[in-house]
């Protein structure tokens, strides 16, 4: 397993979702994505996108402005 971090701080829906299901493709199963964003809405937006493509969310966290979500790949999309 390994961790990879994408930086979608800055960006406005639905960009953090679309660059997630980009970098996901790149990913082989079982592998990590940290996800650091800005918009409030991927707290939503990427636990949807995940049960929809079959991938699971490990953790999600905010601090202020900052949010970060933890998805693993799993088999689906």
């Amino acid at each position: 397993m390994t961790e990879h971090e994408l930086d979608a701080r800055g960006l406005l829906c639905p960009m953090p979702v679309i660059k997630t299901q980009t970098a996901i493709q790149q990913l082989p199963v079982g592998d990590h994505l940290k996800i650091l964003a800005t918009d409030p809405g991927v707290l939503h937006d990427i636990p949807a996108w995940c049960r929809v493509n079959g991938h699971k969310v490990l953790s999600t966290d905010q601090a202020d402005r900052d949010i970060t979500v933890v998805i693993e790949v799993c088999e689906g999309d």
